[in-house]
């Protein structure tokens, strides 16, 4: 990644013990807590805590295993025409100082040296090469208040520099590797050496980083026939990023490999892992699916913001009386609430706010995942491991001996979890799981289909949540407009209510696309005692049907009409949803 490869001479751990700041017996006992911690938190913070080093001591012991120049006066040292080379948003949000250009390379002063996602940004923001100092951040706060000169000047004094980042990376790619022969393609995927050359490693991170950067839930890179590109899927759409040379799969797959520890020698079947990097200081993962085609391994990464905050439902996009009615379901003391949807519809993260809205401190909260997405404070998460033996419903019972009171199973997939989860339910526990079914009701016959008698889904089930995702309209460029006759057909029943709809018309926030971001669509079936009746007497799904009509119940399509009248999306993204 630009310049900032450079070798670690030390651990920093040797260099604080070479500095007389620990002795032997702290480093180990500071490592053993990290070993242990859920919270995947730094060497360095774990020694900031238990008051060993300060964080000046711990930056510079950082920066010399690391290499790299420790500044003592940012605010004299710093040239205060190039930091406008850099918004002052992100200066101010990364807490990122610019401090001189020379030779085409931005030195820039941080006090988190380790964040390659935010040097990626700079490099792509400048189109300059970026190297490291690091100093303390109230010194560097201090440096902020120097006054700044226009944009204008830095223009005229170093020359616009306009290369794209990833041009420039595929530049040095050609100049590294050259021309790769068919027979060559082999070899270099086996060996590391390639994978880890500086422009391979630039052009994952910058990928990396632009998936984060864009909040994307997945990467793909897929080979074709002599062709290569990376796509993201933002929004639950997938958008093509960038096509590198096709000679280069082998060595960015084995990059990928490297990372997320598989065999870089394997090709000829599936694998999977993990890479952990932390993005403007808090931790994401990704995991990691490499498949085996005719024009070579597919990559696939899913994004997933390990420390990112739970949202209340009414963020999700519950209207206020759905998310009181699903409030009261929960609240209830024993009993199956279950998410049902396709796989991407929001269910997990649905569970994770629910889980998160909790008393931990009052009850015990457990989860049972594959995988553990998002850590959740106060709530004791296990992940499933089909190898050893640990699936959904051997852990599901060995959890009922834990004396727990909530316990979330991530999928009700078999006969056995099924059965296990309703026993659970009747005998005074809160079960929260997910289904895949189309809509809410369907839950009921799946349960039935998977070997729950229907007497006892009847008895244990409190509430079937039913959702998708929407695309959003981008609040920046959304625009009313009136609504045509091919409009308003679609509008089915709420067409009287349609004076005007709202729609994006695209701009530079949201990449012209018109929507930023996605709102959920909800449907919740809650029986009352005349519908427990017809599941207990295992009445065909359409009389359950029926029954719920009668009483006005709103389904994923009136949840969507009822969010295009309040201008958060649109008809089309309703309809798509809700044929899904």
């Amino acid at each position: 990644m630009s310049e900032l490869a450079r070798p670690a001479t030390l651990s920093l751990g040797q260099v604080l013990l070479d500095c007389k700041l620990l002795t032997a017996d702290q480093l180990r006992a500071a490592l053993s807590v990290q070993s242990g911690d859920s919270q995947r938190k730094m060497l360095g913070e774990i020694l900031i805590e238990r008051g060993l080093v300060t964080q000046e001591q711990l930056l510079r012991a950082l920066a010399q295993a690391k290499a790299l120049e420790f500044i003592e006066d940012p605010r004299g040292d710093a040239d205060v025409a190039v930091r406008a080379l850099v918004p002052e948003s992100i200066r101010n949000e990364h807490m990122v100082l610019p401090m001189s250009l020379s030779d085409g390379t931005l030195v820039v002063c941080t006090s988190n040296p380790d964040d390659f996602v935010v040097n990626e940004r700079l490099a792509r923001i400048t189109g300059f090469r970026i190297r490291v100092a690091v100093s303390t951040p109230e010194r560097i706060e201090a440096a902020f208040a120097v006054p700044m000169p226009e944009v204008e000047t830095v223009a005229e004094r170093n020359g616009a520099q306009t290369d794209n980042l990833v041009a420039e990376i595929l530049d040095n790619l050609d100049h590294v590797v050259g021309e790769v022969t068919e027979s060559q393609t082999a070899e270099m995927a086996a060996g590391a050496e390639e994978a880890s050359s500086g422009p391979v490693v630039r052009l994952v991170n910058h990928i990396i980083a632009c998936a984060v950067s864009e909040g994307a839930s997945d990467i793909h890179i897929e080979p074709d026939d002599g062709h290569l590109r990376v796509r993201l899927r933002v929004d639950g759409v997938l958008h093509e990023r960038v096509k590198p040379p096709y000679r280069m799969h082998a060595a960015i797959a084995s990059r990928i490999k490297i990372m997320a520890k598989l065999d870089i020698s394997e090709r000829r079947v599936p694998q999977d892992g993990e890479i952990s990097v932390r993005v403007s200081g808090r931790p994401i993962d990704l995991r990691v699916s490499t498949l085996p085609g005719k024009f070579g391994e597919k990559v696939v990464m899913r994004v997933i913001d390990v420390g990112g905050s739970r949202l209340p439902l009414e963020k999700l996009g519950f209207r206020e009386s759905t998310a009181a009615l699903f409030k009261e379901v929960i609240d209830e003391p024993h009993g199956v609430v279950l998410v049902t949807g396709p796989t991407g519809s929001g269910k997990s993260t649905t569970l994770y706010s629910v889980l998160a809205g909790f008393d931990t401190v009052a009850i015990n909260v457990s989860t049972v995942e594959d995988p553990v997405e998002s850590n959740i404070p106060g709530v004791h998460q296990t992940q499933t491991n089909v190898k050893a033996g640990l699936t959904f419903s051997s852990a599901l019972r060995s959890l009922l001996r834990q004396d727990p009171d909530v316990i979330m199973v991530g999928e009700i997939r078999d006969s056995e979890t099924a059965q296990t989860a309703v026993q659970a339910a009747l005998t005074g526990h809160m079960v929260l799981s997910t289904l895949h079914t189309n809509d809410a009701p369907s839950a009921v016959t799946r349960l039935v289909n998977l070997g729950v008698e229907p007497f006892l889904v009847a008895a244990s089930v409190r509430g079937v949540l039913a959702q998708r995702l929407v695309r959003r309209n981008c609040s920046q460029c959304k625009t009313a407009y009136i609504p045509n006759a091919a409009d308003r057909l679609s509008l089915g029943k709420y067409a009287a209510s349609a004076t005007q709809l709202m729609k994006g018309i695209g701009c530079r926030r949201c990449h012209e696309r018109g929507y930023a971001g996605r709102v959920g669509l909800y449907e919740l079936f809650v029986p009352d005692a005349q519908i427990l009746e017809a599941i207990s007497t295992n009445e065909d799904l359409s009389v359950i049907r029926h029954l719920l009509s009668e009483r006005g119940f709103e389904t994923l399509w009136d949840d969507g009409m009822q969010k295009v009248l309040a201008g958060l999306t649109t008809p089309e993204e309703v309809h798509g949803a809700c044929r899904r």
